[in-house]
């Protein structure tokens, strides 16, 4: 038969079929059925059965309530949803079962909890709605409050992908009723959640806008009539009421933009300049956020991340940017006194949203009022900044909140608990009543002492004595011998044989303020700690304003830094039709990871005469390096940053495009060739005449003859219809090198390389001129291939040139032995010979040595000998 507490776990439960239910039983977590089964495999935790004795069983797993967040994290970095039901009435004061809700739903994209968020990292929610032919999109940050929305063209599903990315969104709401390809495009990238159908209407969407941001505020938002940013937004908000079960009072400033207003940047450009994580490790190590990472508050990473990943297109915004950099590199003195300052900074924006779900304790609080200290401090140093336009925007805009801070140092002990129900919490003057009754709970004994001793003088009583009982609390007891000293404000409590017990008005007094004193003290402390809290969250706005400018204030010092330390410079930013100029450029993360002084730096010189770089040479030589340069030193550019080189001269870029490097999608099922041709057609497709684009190795993964044919139709289309467009164009077929002659904006660029002998080294220089050398084989042996392939393949080489290379000619040349080679190769014994004479040093060998090498040699060859004859 079904429980009472089993029938409510099944009702609620019903409720939330779509997430594992956290129903709390205690000091517990506890699952049940198949949320059971599941939780305890991925949590690795033993699953057991209640009512074992039953015919079915049912299947049950706990965790412990304080240790929560540890296994909350395991189930959302698994794209669950977790349930959180809560005991909601005290069970001692419950005259049936103890009623329980969910008060919460924590899914990937609505993540709060400080202990499962990276610091420097935002954790976005987004929604996608589709009215008419446009996409509209609304993206989410519970955990700091912003909120974004845009509209795209509907026709256009590439480039929801590319905002999604963008923003590494956590998790996506779609309609259920999507046709499945933007779930299929979105599930590679994020969690993707479907949406019950009633929240997706225009009208109701509009609604939770306007119940959110006001009517006023959408206006000023300039959202008014984006039907599409509406509606997305509207899903996000009705989503957030359901899984947060509270106001959203730190959502207060929704922005509307355009993603034409940003240099576009596909997800596989991200990758390929390893913008935020390597490829290969998927660490920061090694990306550009690496190395342009000098900040020191939390606001200050998430907005680097965000300045990286949308680099600007307006001139105006960037030079304002680039001035405030300039000036903070030429004032160490300012920008090293506002770093120490800002290394003082807790996360704001963080802070707030826990003020406002009202799960801040005393130690966020104190946090954010020590933060709040170095504002004046920040804003008088600012001052001497204010002839710069945007430093002296921050000044202007920078909220000391010096009443917010006043009041948190006033009220707040400095080490207070982390619970805020264990008391600790409120500084000693702050309130009458706290003092008074923490020193009840303190000086109790003293008290009851001191007024013993005062009733002893007003009676004359030397034997009267204030004792305590758990019957009847405090009393005074006086013997029978002097009850005629008793007066009349005494008032009998107790006769017993040989004394009477009183109680007086002011011992009661003292009773009802020591007995529960520590209790009341507790709940007092709360109390008054919840509307210091609720006070604070009121000024939610002003906190995030401040949060704002400290934010940016670290993003522009950190460039500065970051400039400072490795030798950049200011780039010249020029309209997007002129040439672009680098002299002695470098590439920012490979100059980090090498020896000081070891990275070769190069020139670049392509725009308005010549249009197509064709860069030629072999592998391992810098090719890529030098491209992916070029785009980097591009993209710091247009975020306001200097950059590394001697002298830069940069157009602004709507768009950079890299192929670069390729492998199979078995996701897919595409092949890696599939997968190469998929990215340069997008290439050719968004391409504009004010594009970058980097193209490696472009139709390497089929036939030569093909590969070489479509790279060389890729160049033509690009001259022709993407007139403008700056391309670099490494590749291995020395034949495009001759569209130079044809083509009056290509430049054939290669990679200079010295020759010893059999021996390259590479120089990592560009240098003009094309060149018909990709010395795969010298190449090989650098790679350290066996000797006896190494010759094998010159052989060959040499052959197939000697005769065409038709596959007539290689079947020949393959064919065809040269015995001495063959022979050689027969055997490794042999080359276990060479490679000793080749190390023997002639000139210091003794005779004996010698004569021991010679009859070491001998074996060897006899072995070589006996090895061919078996």
């Amino acid at each position: 038969m079904t429980t009472p507490m089993m029938q409510q776990y099944q009702q609620i439960k019903q409720q939330y079929q779509d997430a594992i239910l956290f129903f709390r039983l205690g000091d517990f977590y506890e699952m049940f059925g198949e949320d059971a089964r599941e939780a305890s495999r991925i949590l690795e935790i033993t699953l057991t059965t209640r009512d074992k004795d039953k015919e079915a069983p049912i299947p049950m797993c706990g965790i412990p309530y304080h240790a929560v967040n540890t296994y909350l994290g395991k189930l959302l970095n698994r794209g669950y949803k977790v349930a959180i039901c809560e005991q909601v009435e005290d069970p001692e004061k419950s005259k049936g079962i103890v009623r329980r809700e969910v008060v919460r739903v924590i899914t990937p994209g609505t993540i709060i909890d400080k202990e499962l968020l990276a610091e420097a990292q935002n954790n976005f929610l987004a929604a996608i709605c589709q009215v008419d032919d446009i996409w509209g999109l609304a993206f989410v940050d519970v955990s700091t409050g912003e909120f974004y929305v845009t509209e795209l063209n509907a026709g256009n599903t590439s480039s929801v992908v590319d905002e999604i990315t963008r923003y590494n969104v956590s998790e996506c709401l779609v309609a259920p009723d999507d046709p499945g390809a933007i779930r299929t495009l979105l599930e590679p990238v994020c969690v993707v959640t479907s949406y019950p159908p009633k929240h997706w209407s225009v009208k109701r969407t509009q609604l939770k806008m306007e119940e959110q941001f006001s009517r006023s505020g959408l206006e000023a938002a300039g959202i008014i009539g984006c039907e599409a940013a509406v509606a997305a937004g509207g899903i996000l908000i009705a989503y957030l009421s359901d899984t947060q079960k509270q106001t959203l009072g730190h959502i207060n400033r929704v922005q509307l933009y355009s993603p034409k207003h940003f240099m576009l940047i596909d997800g596989a450009t991200r990758r390929n300049l390893e913008l935020h994580t390597t490829m290969r490790t998927r660490e920061k190590k090694g990306s550009l956020l690496w190395v342009l990472d000098k900040t020191v508050t939390a606001l200050g990473g998430r907005l680097l991340k965000k300045f990286i990943s949308q680099p600007l297109l307006d001139r105006n915004e960037i030079l304002s940017r680039q001035q405030a950099v300039t000036e903070f590199v030429n004032n160490m003195f300012l920008r090293e006194k506002l770093r120490e300052y800002l290394k003082k900074v807790y996360d704001l924006e963080r802070l707030v949203s826990r003020l406002v779900f009202q799960t801040a304790n005393g130690r966020d609080l104190l946090a954010l009022g020590q933060s709040l200290q170095y504002l004046p401090l920040i804003k008088e140093r600012l001052e001497h900044a204010k002839t710069t336009p945007l430093l002296h925007d921050c000044w202007h805009s920078l909220d000391t909140l010096t009443d917010i801070s006043q009041l948190i140092m006033e009220s707040i002990k400095d080490n207070p608990p982390v619970s805020v129900t264990d008391g600790s919490l409120i500084k000693d003057g702050y309130s009458e009543e706290v003092d008074k009754l923490r020193q009840a709970a303190a000086s109790g004994k003293k008290w009851l002492a001191q007024l013993e001793q005062e009733e002893r003088n007003k009676t004359g009583i030397k034997s009267l004595k204030v004792k305590y009982n758990k019957v009847f609390g405090y009393y005074i007891e006086i013997t029978k011998a002097n009850l005629d000293h008793v007066p009349t404000y005494f008032q009998r409590k107790q006769t017993l044989a040989n004394a009477e017990r009183y109680i007086t008005p002011k011992l009661k007094e003292l009773e009802d303020t020591i007995l529960g004193a520590e209790d009341k003290l507790v709940k007092l402390e709360y109390r008054i700690f919840s509307d210091i809290r609720q006070t604070l969250a009121v000024e939610t706005k002003r906190i995030q304003e401040t949060a704002r400018v400290i934010a940016l204030l670290d993003v522009l010092l950190s460039l500065a830094t970051t400039a400072v330390e490795n030798g950049y410079v200011a780039p010249k930013i020029l309209p997007s039709e002129d040439t672009m100029e680098i002299k002695a450029g470098r590439h920012p993360v490979i100059e980090q990871l090498t020896t000081a002084g070891a990275f070769v730096p190069n020139d670049t010189n392509v725009g308005d005469k010549k249009q197509l770089i064709v860069i030629t040479g072999p592998n391992m030589a810098g090719k890529s390096t030098y491209m992916r340069q070029v785009a980097l030193i591009t993209l710091m550019s247009q975020i306001g940053s200097w950059v590394p080189a001697q002298e830069a001269f940069i157009p602004l870029v709507d768009r950079i495009f890299t192929r670069v490097g390729a492998a199979d999608d078995l996701s897919t099922g595409q092949s890696t060739f599939m997968v190469e041709m998929n990215e340069v057609a997008n290439i050719l497709h968004n391409a504009t005449g004010r594009s970058l684009i980097i193209l490696d190795e472009i139709g390497r993964g089929t036939s030569t003859y093909d590969g070489i044919a479509i790279a060389w139709a890729v160049i033509e289309f690009l001259l022709q219809e993407k007139k403008g467009a700056k391309t670099f164009f490494a590749t291995h077929y020395h034949q495009l090198t001759a569209l130079d002659n044809i083509y009056q904006q290509v430049a054939n660029h290669q990679v200079a390389v010295q020759e010893k002998g059999k021996e390259i080294v590479f120089l990592r220089k560009i240098i003009s001129g094309g060149t018909d050398k990709s010395y795969g084989i010298q190449v090989a042996r650098l790679a350290g291939l066996p000797n006896q392939v190494i010759k094998r393949a010159q052989f060959l080489l040499t052959e197939m040139e000697n005769q065409g290379n038709s596959a007539a000619s290689i079947e020949a040349a393959a064919a065809k032995e040269d015995h001495l080679v063959f022979f050689e190769a027969l055997n490794s014994s042999y080359e276990t010979v060479l490679e000793k004479l080749r190390h023997l040093d002639v000139m210091n060998t003794t005779p004996i040595e010698a004569l021991n090498m010679l009859s070491e040699l001998k074996q060897l060859v006899d072995e070589g000998d006996n090895s061919e004859q078996n």
